[in-house]
């Protein structure tokens, strides 16, 4: 069947997120002979055309105005329901992070359409989009399909695969200018703390923390492991609590939810509301001292032994194991 899709591609410090070309991927799932079409804020929006057209867009309305330089609700919802409007799509997909979570819920109550959130897969059965997203903390996973007219859904990041760059396929690009009109809050200024530079979400290896790590310092360990591999670092609630570190690096139930292809849980418990936050990793690696620690029961790989001296070790033998295959 015939569709056309409207993709949100969001751009963070100058660069396209990652799950932005998932959503990509997505919505070429579901379309035959139909088109995908992707939208793109802000005053370096059209830099990101020629990318989006790599993966995956046929056409990439550029939307200049540098009021969307920085997500807020006002301006993004008036912009991203213009286009809506202009484009007329049968499937709308956005990246379910932090502007998607917030975005998504607005417009579909302004289409007046249904919501899935959360997906993590998508297939088509009889000319109808059925979504995968988890239920109960990730302990169980449903089946939804959307009833109105215009199907609407939400991508969680690191779960559909990206597809392959076509350096060769140009995308149509439309420049399209929106009114942004009663803006209600303007950013000027945006304040980060500092972190290790990977977003956590769209982490393919997170290293993490837990009451294990006993101090600050320890999460020392942990970054040194992390940059060896290009990771992330998070952490437990516990180590949140603390004030071991963060609460920006949280993962559980009350904090992000990730997906990494590698999870390596240090001094990690495993408590039911982290789990909920990790638990689909692809392959999680589990070191704690304690041989009955519930983290075991979901690891694929455990250590039993002290953080303090198996991550070192483990910091050594990726250094080395990494440098031979560059010389390679």
């Amino acid at each position: 069947m015939t569709k056309k899709v409207l993709v949100l591609a969001e751009i963070r410090e100058g660069n396209l997120r990652n799950v932005s070309l998932e959503a990509l991927a997505a919505a070429r799932r579901v379309t035959q002979d139909g088109e995908v079409i992707a939208a793109v804020f802000g005053s370096k929006a059209e830099e990101q055309a020629t990318i989006l057209g790599q993966y995956g867009a046929d056409t990439v309305y550029v939307v200049g105005n540098p009021n969307l330089d920085q997500y807020t609700p006002t301006a993004y919802v008036q912009a991203f329901n213009e286009l809506i409007q202009e484009t007329n799509p049968d499937v709308i997909f956005v990246g379910h992070t932090a502007v998607g979570k917030d975005l998504a819920p607005r417009v579909a109550a302004r289409l007046g359409v249904g919501l899935i959130s959360d997906a993590t897969d998508l297939s088509e059965e009889n000319g109808e989009i059925i979504f995968t997203r988890p239920i109960y903390a990730g302990k169980a996973f449903q089946k939804k399909k959307s009833i109105s007219e215009k199907v609407f859904a939400t991508i969680r990041p690191n779960n559909i695969p990206v597809l392959e760059a076509d350096t060769e396929r140009v995308a149509k690009v439309v420049s399209h200018n929106v009114d942004i009109k009663d803006l209600r809050s303007v950013i000027k200024e945006v304040v980060k703390k500092a972190t290790s530079g990977v977003d956590l979400t769209e982490a393919k290896i997170i290293v993490s923390g837990g009451r294990g790590v006993k101090s600050a310092d320890g999460f020392k360990v942990l970054q040194e492991l992390a940059d060896v591999l290009g990771a992330g670092v998070g952490a437990s609630r516990g180590a949140c609590d603390a004030s071991y570190c963060d609460y920006s690096m949280q993962i559980g139930q009350t904090g992000k939810v990730v997906t990494p292809d590698l999870y390596i849980a240090c001094g990690i418990s495993g408590a039911i509301q982290h789990l909920a936050g990790m638990s689909n990793s692809k392959f999680i690696v589990a070191i704690n001292k304690d041989p009955e620690a519930p983290i075991f029961k979901v690891a694929d790989y455990g250590i039993v032994g002290d953080l303090f001296e198996v991550v070192p070790l483990l910091k050594e033998e990726f250094t080395k194991v990494l440098s031979e295959a560059i010389v390679g």
